[in-house]
């Protein structure tokens, strides 16, 4: 993994260069993971326009969109995929989707969770990656665009690039062949570059009194957060293999595909 510093694109890196077992890596410079492109500003961040972005996959909900729209680099299209879309229809938006609100008012985040409710909830949240129709759907739909025998470089986000991102990035590393080890190290070390997107709103949420409790479990991310999806992927299908196969709908044939474009050996 190679994080890009850049000046209008939080949590932006390069899945390039990730160990794979047998000694192998994901090749450089095709897939990109990020926070929200609402702030892009390609005279001001030129290092992110030389990517070459062809490709945007937005995981976040109608609302999260409307309020802060993508900045699409010059020649890249965007790709809707709302991993939510399911449990906002039923008035279950989740606090991965509403961070800011969360963070703005103590008073709904110590009632709604506290008292170790925040871990649970996220933890349900990550089930509901695997599981919900829209969230099947959407991530069906982004591995099938890294499927396409053109494709180029592809960037994938959410609001902070760490949960639905970070599934994402889950899914993606283990079909290529990441151990689980390094799965998980992908998955973690996105933490201090999210605490840094919003450590203002952090500051400003515990000197109202706020829990920083409250706070660390929903800007980060944490094992027993993984794990929930894991064990539901367990549950349902046995392995990644079979989830992406008959969860996700992605046939054999695109993830060799995929394989094939964002490996390189030795």
């Amino acid at each position: 993994m190679t994080a890009i510093p850049a000046h209008t694109v939080a949590n932006l890196r390069d899945l390039g260069s990730i160990a794979l077992a047998g000694g192998g890596s994901v090749r450089p410079g095709l897939a990109f993971r990020s926070g929200m492109l609402d702030r892009f500003d390609a005279a001001a961040d030129p290092v992110v326009a030389a990517l070459g972005i062809r490709t945007v996959v937005d995981f976040r909900t109608e609302a999260e969109r409307r309020s802060r729209p993508d900045r699409v680099p010059a020649g890249g299209r965007l790709l809707l995929a709302d991993v939510f879309a399911d449990q906002v229809a039923f008035g279950r938006m989740p606090a991965a989707a509403r961070l800011k609100q969360v963070l703005s008012d103590p008073a709904f985040a110590e009632r709604e969770l506290g008292g170790g409710r925040a871990q649970e909830l996220f933890a349900r949240t990550y089930r509901a990656l695997v599981s919900s129709d829209s969230a099947r759907h959407a991530y069906g739909a982004f591995l099938g665009e890294l499927a396409e025998e053109d494709a180029g470089p592809l960037l994938f986000h959410c609001t902070a690039g760490k949960d639905r991102t970070g599934w994402a990035t889950t899914i993606l590393l283990t079909l290529l062949g990441a151990t689980p080890e390094t799965v998980e190290a992908e998955y973690l070390s996105v933490n201090p570059a999210v605490r840094q997107a919003f450590a203002s709103l952090v500051e400003g949420f515990t000197a109202q009194g706020g829990d920083p409790e409250i706070a660390l479990a929903v800007i980060g991310v944490f094992p027993e957060y993984l794990a929930a999806a894991l064990d539901e992927v367990a549950a349902r299908h046995g392995t990644m293999e079979r989830y992406v196969r008959e969860g996700l709908g992605v046939p054999p044939q695109a993830v060799d595909r995929i394989r094939e474009r964002l490996t390189t050996t030795g």
